[in-house]
């Protein structure tokens, strides 16, 4: 018995390794089946579990085994166990948007950490923290709707101490020497700048991360670095040098075969050439994306390329070609429900039938859309001759009072523009030792072995079991503490561990102010936190998840009129309507 639970364990925990989660999920749920007395086995297995059901998405189930963790590390006196699984714990809540929550834990293990001497883990409860305030300040900066470096003062100081931990987080690794750690700490700087406004600096931290990806080899991290460098530049207004970046993205996405990172490469450089006023090469990249989000039966990243396509074709004095595209953007944007996307593509459509002199009368057809989008503040000239008037209305950005859509979950300008969501894995969510996949928010857990020689390193917990954990971890009481670890699924309670479990836990338990803080953070949660977040538009993979278009549309605000007529072709300008809604995200790519 004894030797089939650690052999399914070790299987499990292979064949996560080698990425197959679901697999090793089934392993490690044998194993749990089997039981054993051992009580760092179980610690060990239960992490393992639980960051295989992380990595899965599957955060109820991965709370589940990573709170059974928490609790045997505390009834056994395992006190860097009960550290590392603090940190998870805030990791969790982290993805949760639960923040409050997840500052309390993660501020938990940074202090046990520096009280056991432990520098490693002292860095990683940093980096942590820098996490959590930089989701934080993202998810505040987007309910403010605010440019980068245009922040409410809530948002400035939550993104400032994002920032200090980073800083700390990299005084630390470079003192333990820990080049990999260096690397994504000056990511994680340079989003933060970038979120700040600090564009410069932001450029100068991602140059460094850049060297240090390529000092590794890292591909995926160097693409990341160069995204990032390409978005940073696009509000330094220099275009031609973002560009330049994007090129070298879109290289690496086709060497890393990257598809859906390839198409958003292309999107970026479309828009990129449009801000250049290079409207055939920015419709030459659009067609790319399209073709990409065609194969990938990416519809809404198909009814973005046709938006953009419309407008390139509009400075491009194509109107025929353009009402082609727009009519297919109508078209997606019903067929996938998105509202806003809709009605700006039944005003282009309207104004381009116009301009081509389709229409008999401008309160024709579109009237009842075209009076919701001039309530929303756009007057746009009427004429049924294809004249300069007409041309001019064509080229005005038809979306700029349109509402901002906001975000609805992960990673954010992509952080922000060049979040490729979904197919990147960020650097915050990767776990200190690099190259495992799909290791995002959760502390990777060491081998099965190790773990069962030295104290438990890793767990990562969440959802609303934590007020399951806060009672039991209260409880001072001997008999309720052996009844809650002894319901600990796996568990066999024998003479040989059952006076570890009397014996060790009382000395060990957290003191009143952990919990009490837990409490005081969850009774202030409002209700709208514990339900899921309202539906946004639809996203794709192909498309960044921070809308261009509305960046870039800001960024040429301060333009003079006949300058924001000639650059019409850029990407907000051109595709009139809202921005696509920010997907909550782990702090910035880096």
């Amino acid at each position: 018995m004894e030797a089939s639970c650690l052999e399914l364990a070790l299987e499990g925990e292979r064949l996560c390794k080698a990425g197959d989660f679901k697999a090793g999920v089934a392993f490690f749920e044998a194993a749990v089946q089997v039981g054993t007395e051992d009580l760092k086995t179980l610690s060990a297995i239960y992490s393992q579990l639980g960051n295989a059901y992380f990595y899965l998405k599957e955060y109820a189930r991965a709370l589940e085994y990573h709170k059974h963790d928490l609790l045997l590390a505390r009834a056994i006196g395992d006190r860097m166990g009960e550290a590392k699984a603090s940190g998870n714990l805030g990791n969790t809540l982290k993805v949760l948007q639960r923040f409050d929550e997840a500052v309390v834990c993660c501020q938990r293990h940074l202090d046990i950490a520096q009280e056991q001497g432990d520098k490693v883990g002292e860095a990683r409860a940093l980096y942590n923290m820098g996490n959590v305030y930089h989701a934080k300040g993202k998810q505040l900066s987007w309910n403010a709707a605010q440019d980068p470096g245009h922040l409410p003062p809530d948002v400035r100081d939550t993104l400032r101490r994002a920032s200090e931990f980073y800083e700390r987080n990299l005084s630390l690794v470079k003192e333990l020497g820990d080049r990999a750690a260096q690397g994504r700490a000056c990511g994680n700087l340079g989003n933060t700048h970038y979120l700040l406004g600090s564009f410069v600096e932001a450029t100068a931290f991602h140059k460094e991360r850049l060297a240090i990806a390529k000092e590794f080899g890292d591909k995926a991290a160097e693409r990341r670095a160069y995204s990032n460098l390409g978005n940073a530049h696009v509000f330094l207004g220099r275009f031609d040098v973002a560009a330049e970046y994007y090129k070298k993205t879109l290289q690496l996405s086709r060497q890393l075969k990257e598809q859906a990172v390839e198409a958003q490469a292309c999107y970026s450089l479309g828009n990129t050439y449009t801000l250049l006023q290079d409207h055939e090469r920015a419709a030459e990249y659009h067609l790319r994306h399209l073709l990409i989000a065609q194969e990938l039966a990416d519809r809404v990243g198909e009814g973005r390329a046709c938006w953009s396509l419309g407008n390139a074709y509009v400075s491009m004095g194509s109107p025929a070609q353009a009402l082609t595209f727009a009519k297919k953007h109508l078209e997606i944007s019903q067929e996938i429900g998105d509202h806003n996307g809709e009605l700006t593509a039944r005003m282009n459509v309207a104004q381009l039938q116009l301009a081509l002199g389709r229409l008999t009368s401008p309160a024709a057809a579109e009237k009842p859309d075209l009076a919701g989008y001039e309530a929303q503040g756009a007057r746009p000239k009427r004429t049924q001759r294809l004249s300069a008037e007409t041309w001019d209305l064509l080229r005005l950005p038809l979306e700029q009072s349109l509402p901002r859509a906001l975000s609805s979950d992960e990673e954010c300008f992509f952080d922000l523009l060049s979040k490729f969501q979904g197919s990147r894995m960020d650097d915050q969510r990767c776990p200190l030792e690099e190259g495992q996949p799909g290791a995002a928010e959760a502390t990777a857990a060491p081998a099965l072995e190790q773990r069962i020689a030295q104290p438990s390193l890793t767990a990562s917990p969440q959802t609303e079991d934590l007020f399951d954990l806060i009672a039991s971890s209260q409880s001072r009481r001997l008999d309720d503490q052996r009844a809650s670890v002894g319901s600990l699924p796996g568990l066999r309670i024998t003479h040989n561990n059952l006076g570890r479990l009397r014996g060790d836990g009382d000395p060990q338990e957290p003191g009143d102010e952990f919990f009490n803080m837990l409490i005081k953070c969850q009774s202030s949660r409002i209700d709208d936190q514990r339900c899921p977040p309202p539906d946004g538009v639809p996203r794709g993979p192909t498309v960044p998840d921070e809308d261009f278009f509305s960046l870039i549309q800001r960024v040429q605000a301060k333009r003079m009129d006949e300058q924001r007529v000639d650059l019409a072709g850029s990407p907000e300008q051109d595709v009139g309507g809202p921005p696509e809604p920010r997907q909550q995200c782990q702090p910035g790519t880096s």
